[in-house]
């Protein structure tokens, strides 16, 4: 996919067409053995779908599927994966101490325009080596993906791509996060207080306080990811680029009253200079 010695078209033009970083391209995965990667997609299948299940019931599960597994690795390919946090929450971004955490601003609070609120979080997706990062952006009244990206490393360069690429198309009131330290690094929440965003946080240990990313993950997971079986982040990324433009443009909601993500978005805004890149997504 990238040609080292291509004369025409140099390594950072190379990766700029191909929307990755150079720490996502010189990072050397050592990967996992094959059972390993099996394991590690039925944890994330389970996972996604009981995201209350520790490593003991994942063990236990692991064991009724006829794999001869004990806690200890489990555990292991657990915390690799991000799973291991304060319960019940995924733990996909680490925090980090040093960083400013800002309060949670959405408990009771209703949501009633677009640009009202927008979220950001990040899951994780298994290849044939070990699995890439997806991070999104969305906001919470249309369910619209305003941005995504994947990296192969959990460093906070591709998330604040996303945050950039979302704020192309509008400015939310509040932009919620957990506390990541991708979320919480002064470069991040730099361009948030330079916009005069508002930043809300995740109360710690609380899973559900991101609940429409979170939904976003089990659609995705559900609807493209377990069905694709992807081997590499070329192939995620060209699978998962269609899937969110359908996503925006195809997939009705029941919250929605039957209408897209894209259809609420732009139906309901009211300022033009909200948008300046209507562009396909991804």
């Amino acid at each position: 996919m990238i040609e080292r010695e291509n004369k025409s078209i140099n390594l950072s033009r190379q990766l700029e067409l191909l929307d990755l970083s150079r720490s996502s391209f010189y990072y050397k995965s050592k990967g996992e053995s094959s059972l390993n990667i099996k394991l590690i997609k039925l944890i994330d299948k389970e996972y996604t779908d009981k995201p209350y299940y520790g490593v003991k019931r994942i063990t236990a599960y692991l064991k009724k599927e006829g794999y001869s597994v004990n806690v200890k690795r489990v555990r292991r390919l657990m915390r690799k994966m991000g799973l291991i946090a304060i319960y019940p929450k995924k733990n996909t971004s680490i925090s980090n101490k040093s960083h400013k955490k800002y309060p949670y601003l959405l408990k009771n609070y209703r949501i009633s325009k677009i640009n009202q609120v927008w979220s950001t979080d990040i899951t994780y997706i298994p290849v044939k080596n070990g699995m890439v990062y997806l991070v999104a952006v969305i906001d919470w009244y249309s369910r619209y993906v305003l941005s995504w990206k994947l990296s192969n490393t959990m460093s906070q360069e591709f998330c604040v791509d996303a945050l950039k690429e979302a704020l192309r198309k509008g400015t939310p009131e509040i932009f919620n996060t957990d506390q990541g330290s991708q979320f919480t690094s002064n470069l991040f929440t730099g361009i948030l207080l330079e916009k005069k965003i508002n930043i809300s946080m995740d109360s710690k240990g609380r899973a559900f306080d991101n609940i429409f990313v979170e939904r976003l993950w089990r659609s995705v997971k559900y609807e493209d990811i377990y069905i694709k079986d992807y081997q590499s982040m070329k192939d995620t990324k060209i699978g998962l680029k269609e899937y969110f433009i359908k996503y925006n443009n195809e997939r009705l909601h029941q919250s929605l009253d039957y209408n897209t993500p894209n259809d609420v978005f732009f139906n309901n805004i009211t300022n033009i200079s909200d948008i300046v890149n209507q562009g396909e997504l991804g």
